[in-house]
């Protein structure tokens, strides 16, 4: 598809082109970006009258990436042209689009109307624009909000991929040692078990607890807009992972914690994800800050393995274990609600889902 203007025209990128893509490649490599076409929906590239690559731009999902105007062109109307343009793509589908950019540009972004939210020296800066934005996901939050006696009001996030023994164990213990829990499940529905179905078997599985509250986590906490490298397949930390971590943890401090009175976040102890780690070594950091006292609970296991260290409960050995068909030697490590949804036939295409992928999620 081609978009003509007087001083440039511009054509979206055919990602199966081997020569498109390297085409795009070569000129954001020359600007510092090592372009990913597996990580976005749409990528733009906007030519001068003379065929010259001026600048490109791509979305995913609701995020706008790799935005580079050459430095000739920067004076131009290249940089706004392409922001407009793709924002207004990703709002014919979402109520919002987040941009990811370094904190130096974030001015320029500004200017077309953007809304810095959070940012990670010097790597990120992340901002918003459109029909809904964080102030919105705030008023639903006090919606939801309940008042209470005392300051003793806890936060815990989750995913629950699935809801295992060791997710109901913080959640008890959270719940057993303060007045009210909010309890945030992950909305993105990147994960093998769908958000609907994660949720329903958690708040069947919580239900004996009369001061949680289950809330979703919207484009917030834990999103693939805001930390995309908890959904990617590696789970190699890199300094991308920690300033995603940064601007995930600094959004839950800044725009959530104050709004319902959040005292304390609970988490369990990592001993698998390099990428779960480093989320909490930035809550470590950040959280105290602001408040809100991060409660580290040791992870639950089952026994102890072969090399004599506890054997510790996580979904993803509850997945490897639907992928190896082997989930009967797992069930012990699930609540009644998870074995009852796994164990029938609704669960069947999430377990084919399992077995026929390659991955983490």
């Amino acid at each position: 598809m081609n978009f003509e203007n007087t001083d440039f025209r511009a054509e979206l990128l055919d990602l199966e082109n081997p020569f498109d893509v390297k085409l795009v490649a070569e000129f954001l490599s020359k600007h510092g970006f090592e372009y990913k076409p597996n990580e976005v929906d749409k990528t733009l590239i906007l030519y001068n009258l003379n065929d010259e690559i001026i600048g490109t731009g791509s979305f995913k999902h609701q995020t706008l990436k790799f935005v580079v105007v050459d430095e000739k062109f920067r004076e131009s109307t290249a940089f706004p042209w392409i922001v407009t343009t793709l924002g207004n793509k990703i709002l014919e589908n979402y109520k919002r689009c987040f941009v990811y950019t370094r904190p130096k540009t974030a001015s320029l972004f500004e200017g077309l109307g953007y809304k810095e939210i959070a940012r990670a020296e010097p790597l990120f800066s992340v901002l918003e624009f459109g029909y809904q934005t964080i102030e919105d996901y705030q008023k639903f939050l006090l919606q939801h909000k309940r008042k209470t006696k005392t300051n003793k009001i806890a936060a815990i996030v989750v995913n629950c991929n699935p809801f295992t023994n060791g997710h109901l164990y913080l959640i008890e213990k959270a719940a057993s040692e303060n007045e009210l829990l909010y309890l945030f499940v992950v909305e993105e529905d990147l994960s093998s078990f769908p958000y609907k179905i994660r949720r329903e078997i958690i708040e069947e599985g919580i239900s004996h607890l009369k001061n949680v509250v289950v809330l979703a986590t919207g484009p917030y906490i834990v999103s693939g807009a805001i930390f995309p490298n908890y959904f990617l397949k590696s789970e190699s930390w890199n300094e991308i992972s920690q300033k995603q971590a940064e601007i995930d943890v600094s959004i839950f401090a800044k725009y959530i914690v104050p709004i319902l009175n959040i005292t304390k976040r609970y988490v369990g102890t990592e001993n698998y994800c390099e990428t779960t780690r480093a989320y909490n070594t930035a809550m470590k950091e950040i959280l105290p800050k602001n408040g809100c006292e991060l409660i580290e609970i040791t992870r639950k296991y089952d026994g102890l393995n072969e090399e004599n260290e506890p054997n510790y409960i996580s979904a993803s050995k509850i997945r490897k274990a639907i992928k190896e068909n082997k989930l009967e030697e797992v069930l012990h490590l699930l609540p009644d609600a998870t074995q009852k949804f796994l164990l029938s036939e609704d669960s069947l295409s999430i377990r084919n889902k399992i077995i026929n992928s390659e991955g983490r999620h």
